[in-house]
């Protein structure tokens, strides 16, 4: 199994510039990709925005608020918006000779003081990306994101190794705000181009 060094978090409580520059990639099953940016909307510590990439899109709410290299996101695409996924992106500051899946995790997630989900997270990397990602599969992605939307704080760790967790917790001021305009975007968008869209993104 592949390992990173990753870098050390420190909350840096600060807004991120308005170009939200790790807030542009997108992993995907064989590489990350830098998309274009539009329709951004601050929502507290969340913004919500549309990407785009000739004729693909996808919808994304993000929390890049909480440290300086590290971002939660949470995606959908027109045509699947009840399909959505997790992910977070952390800044290497070195970039990838390769792209794929280089390792599978147990993750735990936690809203407050709720009811946690064990799930899995992919490690993934791009090639001519200075990130890596991990992608979040959960059990119940739907009742997660209804407590994000009326919480205060979501709380990761990612298992890297027997007895080695690396833990982030990120701000949910503004998530709710944010799924639901992410919702609202991906809804439009699958309208436009045809698709059936699922009453709510879950």
């Amino acid at each position: 199994m592949r390992s990173f060094p990753l870098p050390a978090r420190s909350l840096a409580r600060r807004v991120r510039p308005a170009l939200l520059i790790l807030g542009l990639w997108l992993a995907g099953p064989a590489m990350a990709t830098q998309y274009n940016l539009d329709a951004v909307e601050r929502h507290g510590d969340w913004h919500s925005l549309t990407l785009s990439l000739g004729e693909e899109r996808h919808v994304r709410a993000l929390e890049q608020h909480s440290y300086r290299d590290t971002v939660l996101s949470v995606n959908a695409s027109p045509g699947a918006c009840d399909r959505p996924w997790l992910e977070v992106r952390v800044e290497l500051d070195a970039y990838q000779p390769r792209s794929g899946v280089v390792n599978r995790v147990p993750v735990d997630l936690l809203v407050d003081q709720g009811r946690g989900q064990r799930g899995q997270g992919e490690f993934i990397t791009g090639r001519g990306d200075s990130g890596f990602y991990v992608r979040l599969s959960l059990p119940d992605t739907a009742r997660l994101l209804e407590e994000m939307a009326g919480g205060e704080t979501l709380r990761l760790r990612i298992h890297r190794a027997e007895a080695d967790y690396w833990f982030l917790v990120f701000s949910l001021a503004g998530a709710g705000e944010a799924l639901a305009r992410t919702r609202a975007l991906c809804e439009r968008a699958s309208q436009a181009s045809g698709q059936d869209a699922p009453t709510r993104l879950r």
